[in-house]
């Protein structure tokens, strides 16, 4: 099992910056990659970034790169998004997952733990 705790979201104005911090306790031996989704009102959760917990190879939704950046500490255990350039539309529910299944970093399927969200509301 592996256990997931985000932290860093809230409420930043336009053009603003915010950075996540997700904290993985438990068997995070077995993880492979780890991902950034994120969940705006009546919509889908969409997968935002993702990187490989060994080697740190990165996925980023087309639309978000250049404001979006993945990182992680392994010493800490910890997986980061900075975000800048915050818009009105990256107002979600952001969540942090880890899988242990190999394959594509772009694919959303295989995420078996989950944090319980932060919220991000950018203002216009």
């Amino acid at each position: 099992q592996v256990q997931l705790v985000e932290s860093g979201g809230g409420l930043v104005q336009a053009g603003g910056s915010l950075r996540l911090s997700c904290a993985a306790s438990g068997r995070t031996s077995s993880t492979y990659a780890m991902g950034w989704f994120r969940q705006a009102p009546g919509k889908e959760r969409d997968l935002v970034a993702a990187i490989s917990w060994i080697g740190g190879s990165t996925y980023y939704r087309d639309s978000l790169k250049g404001r979006f950046t993945i990182s992680r500490d392994n010493a800490k255990n910890t997986l980061y998004l900075e975000m800048s350039d915050l818009k009105p539309e990256d107002t979600a529910v952001y969540y942090c997952a880890a899988r242990n299944t190999i394959g594509l970093l772009a694919t959303t399927l295989g995420y078996r733990y989950w944090g319980q969200g932060t919220q991000v509301t950018v203002s216009s």
